[in-house]
């Protein structure tokens, strides 16, 4: 990285930076999409991301189908390591204007309990499952801080950006 004078950052290693992490993302997006797609049934996936959660969790139908539809590049990781979403416990609640939601508290299950990459696959979790108007929230069972030794439980609980309830 060029010097740069005093603590001024340098506006040259930030563009190269966002950059780099655009390529990336880019990167993992167009991959996890190839990997999902070999490993799911287009039409279904279509048909689950097309259902309403209220409904399903209003009829009593599983939700984690439906759920694991609308993840993005995390979709890919929890299916090509044998994991997938547990729904520990889901609460309807009402806003103000009286619209209905879902708060969810997940756990995973599979190779991801004792994945080190866990902290990074919560945060993507709960960022794609809070894209849809039918999840107000989606936090995690702290019997998954378990799962981690000291050092990957503090730093999930400091970096993490998720909430265990």
């Amino acid at each position: 990285m060029p010097p740069t004078s005093g603590n001024r950052p340098d506006p040259l290693a930030d563009d190269l930076e966002d950059s780099y992490r655009s390529q990336i993302k880019e990167i993992i997006a167009s991959e996890s999409n190839r990997l999902t797609s070999e490993r799911t049934d287009p039409e279904e996936e279509a048909r689950l991301l097309s259902l309403s959660l209220m409904d399903l969790y209003n009829s009593g139908e599983d939700l984690v189908p439906a759920l694991m539809s609308r993840l993005g590049p995390v979709r890919a990781a929890l299916d090509g390591h044998g994991g997938g979403l547990v729904i520990s416990k889901i609460n309807l609640e009402e806003n103000n204007q009286g619209k209905k939601s879902l708060s969810l508290v997940l756990d995973l299950d599979g190779a991801c309990v004792s994945c080190g990459a866990a902290p990074g696959t919560l945060k993507g979790i709960q960022d794609d499952l809070l894209v849809d108007e039918q999840v107000s929230s989606v936090r995690f069972s702290k019997s998954m801080l378990e799962w981690f030794d000291e050092l990957q439980r503090d730093f999930v609980m400091t970096h993490g950006g998720v909430t265990f309830v």
